[in-house]
């Protein structure tokens, strides 16, 4: 896992701008800490920070080969779990190999085949090459989108990284968010290779993009398409485990210490089974968060019924772990340093508040131990695990089904923000026409009935919007702290195959995830089964509205700060005055949202130019 950059442009020579390169790789030394690179060409610069996981010593970036007719060279992100495969197969033709790492695999690749070697990888993997025999760049990304990539155009080039700051801090790029990115930022549509700074575009999963000095071209290898399902229910649920077990296998492979992130439900409790059995003989490491006194004082709420803890426990006695409990304190989780850095780990103040510092203070803590983690996003996306998939009065609204259903840290009203900004943005609006268009694009296959397209359409909207979301939080506070995260629902061969399953077998049981529960039945305990889904854990602890409250306070002391030309300073005057009771879920998510925006316009000092659409 690493993180990677780079500039091209064809009317200037850019070795005069290693400075500029060096300031771009800089900003991804938390993605890369072990070490850094670099390439330059007069065409082409390109950046690297390294993370080793595989190949300790030989898998140094970025990676050239020389032909007669030029230098081609590789910048690489990511892991490919088929390497070993694929190197097999290009010995065989021919190829010759100077290290043991999977990099090498996708530059022979590339040498062989082009950039239809995306084709041929399994893995989660973002990637550039400078092809110097044809004066081309190469960008792909990988097929769900777990590897972020970003690119901004030139009048003569582009420039791209893998998060946005690398690609800020190119002088080509400006600061600039307007209104267009404003809505994209609250309306919570996740509209795909969307980006919220203004000239910034994301490299859409399942996409090669080339760059040569005729202008920038994409070609789509890869989309998610309705196919029909032939198997019987035994047989689904007898290939969802094959699949799993199979890629969970693939992706215990590392020259590093590994670890799952283990919550007590029914994803990574199969994660944990699964690698048990891909281990054998050597215990799995796991490790899950809590909270201090919340198994004495959990309440129930709209997306928590029971805690994580008894549940943990079950798994880890049942599967023999080797277990760690990370336990914070609401003074840590409400810590301005915390939230500053989990802020800049992401580069936009698009949040879930304490949920993301709980999340980078667990990862902070399993770096000292482990340099991979497996994790369970993607299965809820994938096998209906959300109550939105569970209610028809959502199904059939015209709308997101993770808007509608209206829980957890989603506030699409904009608590907080200045009553003429909300007016001009239209959000309401804006998600009613990004619904239209995202529902009319997703395939109907042949013989479906109309619910059933209703459920295809629910599933295709979460496995290309909304996951997204959660693999990008999840990659950028885990590489925020150098600890690499590996998601085996992610694997496509799955996502295809369950995908298409019809819906009668989706919820076979009457209840959410029937095929990932059939699948894994015989490896864990009835109660861990049986167990109702139930979201990331968030503090209940008083003391830390309370906190929030005194940070915001301090936040009026400096009346002319930019963030109030987005928040509404009579409301948050108020909100500080109350009583710690008086501030409900909407207010504390107000509250997050303009002490993050605070920290924002502080680091980043963007132009908001409110007024451009």
């Amino acid at each position: 896992m690493c993180g990677i950059t780079g500039w091209i442009s064809f009317d200037r020579d850019l070795t005069t701008e290693q400075d500029t390169l060096a300031a771009m790789t800089r900003t991804m030394e938390c993605r890369g800490p072990d070490s850094c690179g670099t390439h330059v060409e007069p065409r082409a610069l390109l950046g690297h920070r390294r993370l080793a996981v595989i190949d300790l010593v030989g898998g140094q970036q970025p990676m050239s080969v020389t032909e007669e007719a030029g230098t081609v060279s590789l910048v690489f992100s990511g892991e490919i779990y088929n390497f070993k495969e694929l190197r097999a197969e290009l010995t065989a033709r021919g190829e010759r190999f100077r290290t043991a790492s999977d990099t090498e695999v996708v530059l022979r690749g590339y040498l062989r085949w082009g950039d239809q070697v995306c084709e041929r990888l399994n893995g989660m993997f973002a990637f550039a090459v400078w092809d110097g025999r044809t004066s081309r760049l190469v960008l792909v990304r990988d097929r769900i989108g777990v590897k972020p990539l970003f690119l901004a155009r030139t009048p003569d080039g582009v420039v791209f990284g893998s998060e946005q700051k690398a690609v800020l801090a190119n002088p080509a790029v400006r600061r600039v968010v307007d209104t267009a990115g404003l809505r994209e930022w609250l309306a919570f549509v996740m509209t795909p290779g969307h980006a919220i700074w203004r000239g910034i575009e994301q490299v859409e999963p399942g996409t090669v993009v080339t760059v040569d000095s005729r202008g920038v071209r994409e070609r789509t290898y890869w989309r998610l398409e309705a196919r029909p399902h032939t198997d019987s229910l035994d047989d689904t649920v007898s290939g969802v485990r094959e699949i799993l077990q199979d890629t969970v296998t693939r992706q215990l492979v590392a020259d590093v210490p590994q670890c799952v992130l283990l919550s007590g439900g029914l994803d990574s409790s199969a994660l944990t089974a699964l690698s048990a059995a891909a281990l054998g003989d050597r215990p799995v490491r796991t490790f899950s968060v809590d909270f201090v006194g919340r198994s004495d004082t959990f309440r129930p709420d709209d997306l928590r019924s029971t805690p994580d803890a008894p549940y943990v426990r079950a798994v880890t006695e049942h599967v023999r772990t080797d277990h760690a409990d990370i336990v914070l304190d609401s003074a840590a989780l409400a810590d301005p340093a915390v939230r500053r850095a989990a802020l800049i780990a992401r580069d936009v103040p698009v949040g879930f508040g304490e949920m993301d510092f709980s999340l980078y203070l667990l990862f902070q803590a399993i770096r000292e131990r482990s340099t991979v983690a497996l994790s369970g996003e993607v299965a809820d996306e994938l096998f209906a695990g959300y109550r939105q998939f569970h209610d028809p009065e959502i199904v059939d609204a015209p709308e997101f089904g993770w808007i509608a259903v209206n829980a957890g840290p989603l506030d699409k009203d904009g608590t907080g923000l200045r009553a003429d900004l909300l007016k001009r943005l239209d959000l309401d609006g804006y998600r009613r026409d990004s619904y239209a268009s995202a529902a009319a694009s997703v395939p109907r296959l042949g013989g479906d009935s109309d619910a059933e397209h209703r459920m295809r359409v629910m599933s295709h909207l979460h496995l290309t919007r909304f996951v997204r979301f959660l693999l990008e939080r999840k990659d950028r506070l885990s590489m925020a702290v150098g600890l690499e995260v590996r998601v085996p629902f992610g694997d496509h061969r799955l996502i295809e195959y369950v995908y298409n399953a019809p819906w009668a077998m989706k919820s076979h049981d009457g209840r959410e995830k029937s095929l990932l529960r059939a699948a894994v039945r015989t490896l864990l305990p009835e109660a861990v089964l049986d167990r109702p889904k139930a979201a990331y854990p968030s503090t209940q602890d008083p003391s830390y509205a309370i906190a929030l409250q005194r940070q915001a306070s301090r936040l009026l002391g400096d009346p002319g700060h930019g963030v109030f030309a987005l928040v509404d300073q009579l409301w948050l005057a108020d909100v500080v005055r109350r009583d710690a009771a008086g501030v409900d879920k909407l207010t504390r998510l107000g509250l997050e949202r303009t002490l993050d925006l605070a920290i924002w316009i502080d680091e980043y000092r963007p132009t908001l130019d409110v007024d451009a659409d």
